[in-house]
């Protein structure tokens, strides 16, 4: 019996970084998300920048929920989902930051 217990004690210990890692990349998403909104509401964002912002983001998130399975991502698979919110949260810093002409700022 004692075998069983800590047989399954090991596998629950073993699937919380995995649930932790799924619940990183939907929160790294989230937190994007917000960062765009507040470029619109500040006015740091152009239309044209939200747009694209908006349209990179949605991208991952398509990548996310076509995941093998949305509970429990690879670990290939939250690697290649992080790169790309990587390089997407330099993207949303940059249009959030570049000089482009911005009604109301």
């Amino acid at each position: 019996m004692i075998k069983h217990f800590s047989a399954a004690l090991v596998a629950t210990v073993l699937a919380l970084p995995l649930a932790a890692s799924a619940g990183q990349v939907q929160s790294r998403i989230e937190n994007q998300q917000d960062r765009i909104n507040q470029g619109v509401a500040s006015g740091q964002l152009t239309r044209h920048e939200y747009s694209v912002d908006e349209h990179r983001l949605n991208a991952i998130r398509a990548q996310r929920n076509n995941a093998s399975d949305n509970h429990n991502l690879t670990s290939l698979e939250r690697a290649q989902l992080n790169r790309e919110l990587n390089r997407n949260s330099n993207g949303v810093y940059f249009t959030k930051h570049n000089p482009a002409d911005q009604p109301g700022v």
